[in-house]
């Protein structure tokens, strides 16, 4: 009889220890989290610049004892070409191919439009750290998995008007738009700006493709309008273009623009009046750096060889977003206790504990209405000195 009960006994056992093997391994996997964005081309620069952010953040976590009891965080990147259909796919391998918990997107908003239906129907939690097209993040889903640590155009194009008018004296103003839906986001975002600013007002927008070499035909309409400043929305390449037809023309009206020409070699291209271009930034590595301001600028010196301090640190808004983003999205798996995207999703609509980031502090930095950890206070004004990004106020 005891042998019997013995052997009956011993399948449970095996069960038992073949759940345990399987517990511990479950234990020992990394947390896989998925990067989108532009690697190679024009704003690979940008690409480069989240990457640092993220593995930085990362390389802290992992040495802090890792998260959900020992398990490190392995960072696994898609190129997306700056192309929504390329991005489309990389977030599709990143889902169900390496089963990521969760991802952050990179560069261009057409690319960010692209991936939110994915996203929120995989429900697999999707945080954009430079895109800032307001659909991103106010894109109807309910639940939405969607977050953001960056600026967000509907309140970027308020400071932008202002801006324009405060530092340069500007009543009048001229768009300058990419013809996507960036551009298509900014121009309602501006229209919306300037029915609540009554010191200034638009007098002309216009588009151009992300090819154009020459823009002195848009130009010239703005300034036959009277246009005192010119508000641009564009990455790199065509912002670039647009400075040098400026400056064909001769023309020394004031540029504001939004922070896509900051994503690659835009003093190189845009070439001597590159620094008369004033963007907006969410951070700056130059001035008095609080405590995690200076860890931040050492770890990048320590790990990158072509980083000797702050005019070395390419694309900043992209280290900063990412880098804050990692650590709120490691609050929020550790506050879930689990992977699990949904559970990771209603953690960082509540996170319990604040987080001392490198922007600011973050206290309950999202809510189930508000996907966007930063706002109008946290966005400050640059432009280039050189090849370095310096504040202008």
């Amino acid at each position: 009889m005891r042998t019997t009960s013995r052997f009956k006994m011993l399948p449970a056992l095996i069960g038992a220890g073949v759940f345990a093997l399987m517990t511990a391994a479950q234990a020992d996997e990394p947390i896989k989290i998925g990067h989108v964005a532009a690697l190679s081309g024009a704003s690979a620069q940008s690409g480069e610049a989240i990457t640092r952010g993220l593995q930085v953040a990362i390389d802290e976590i992992n040495a802090a004892g890792g998260l959900l009891g020992g398990r490190t965080i392995e960072l696994i990147q898609r190129d997306d070409e700056s192309k929504p259909p390329r991005g489309l796919i990389a977030a599709r391998e990143l889902i169900f191919n390496e089963k990521v918990a969760a991802f952050f997107g990179g560069i261009d908003s057409p690319v960010g439009l692209a991936i939110v239906p994915l996203a929120n129907q995989n429900e697999t939690p999707f945080i954009a750290v430079w895109a800032a097209a307001t659909g991103i993040t106010r894109n109807g889903a309910d639940p939405n998995f969607v977050f953001r640590v960056s600026a967000i155009d509907a309140l970027v194009d308020v400071k932008l008007l202002g801006y324009a008018n405060t530092k340069f004296g500007a009543t009048k103003v001229g768009l300058m738009l990419i013809n996507n839906p960036w551009g298509e986001s900014n121009e309602k975002g501006l229209a919306a700006a300037d029915e609540t600013n009554d010191a200034v007002e638009i007098v002309g927008v216009e588009t151009f493709e992300n090819g154009d070499v020459d823009m002195t035909p848009q130009l010239t309409r703005l300034k036959d309008a009277g246009a005192e400043a010119i508000i641009l929305v564009t990455n790199t390449p065509p912002g670039a273009q647009m400075m040098k037809s400026r400056e064909r023309m001769g023309w020394t009206v004031p540029v504001v623009s939004h922070w896509g020409i900051a994503g690659g070699r835009f003093p190189e291209l845009a070439g001597p009046t590159a620094p008369d271009a004033h963007f907006v930034q969410t951070y700056s590595f130059f001035g008095e750096q609080g405590p995690v301001g200076e860890k931040l600028i050492a770890a990048l010196a320590a790990k990158y060889d072509d980083v000797d301090g702050p005019g070395d640190i390419m694309a900043p808004v992209g280290t900063a977003n990412a880098y804050d983003a990692m650590h709120l999205l490691a609050l929020a798996i550790e506050q879930a206790g689990s992977t699990d995207g949904d559970a990771i999703r209603q953690a960082l609509e509540d996170l319990a504990t604040p987080y001392e980031g490198l922007i600011k502090t973050y206290d309950k930095p999202f809510s189930a209405e508000n996907h966007d950890a930063l706002g109008p206070e946290d966005y400050i004004m640059v432009h280039y000195e050189g090849d370095e990004v310096v504040p202008t106020e």
